[in-house]
């Protein structure tokens, strides 16, 4: 489950993902959910990168209180808020670390992870548009996640560091 993640090297974007994007970012460190995000969606004329806000609402959910942050791969097919979002609206989500959390300590304690070289990757990720009660119209997404196939505070893989 990624809760947080961290896009400090924003402005190599646009090459990594051959997207067009014109605009400006800070390095961001605790990206958390809520908070807009840039995404890469793939358009008739080449990718293109914009922002949406972390937490898939569904089009037909009533309220922003459906959002979810990440989607299980292993039962996305099954859940009826990300099934239209992954057969017709898949997209990636630029990062270049994330956290997870010991929670068997107390306080919990997060570790971060990031690429040996600490390039820029994406998650694999989905979206939708949803229109609220007063006509705004958001656009949102989820990051998908798996069972990790190396345990994250006594393992490694290969292109990973804690």
């Amino acid at each position: 489950m990624c809760g947080r993640y961290r896009l400090t090297r924003a402005e190599k974007m646009a090459e990594k993902f051959d997207a067009e994007f014109t605009g400006e970012l800070r390095p961001r460190y605790n990206i958390a959910p809520t908070q807009p995000v840039p995404v890469v969606r793939a358009t008739d004329s080449g990718g293109v990168i914009s922002s949406m806000r972390w937490g898939l609402i569904p089009s037909w959910a009533k309220d922003a209180s459906m959002a979810q942050i990440n989607a299980r791969s292993e039962t996305i097919q099954e859940k009826p808020a990300f099934k239209e979002s992954v057969e017709r609206r898949r997209c990636l989500i630029p990062a270049d670390g994330f956290y997870e959390w010991r929670r068997s300590s107390n306080p919990t304690q997060p570790f971060h992870f990031d690429m040996k070289d600490g390039s820029l990757f994406a998650f694999a990720g989905i979206w939708d548009r949803w229109t609220s009660s007063d006509g705004q119209m958001v656009e949102s997404c989820a990051i998908l996640t798996t069972i990790p196939n190396f345990h994250h505070l006594g393992g490694r893989a290969d292109n990973w560091r804690p």
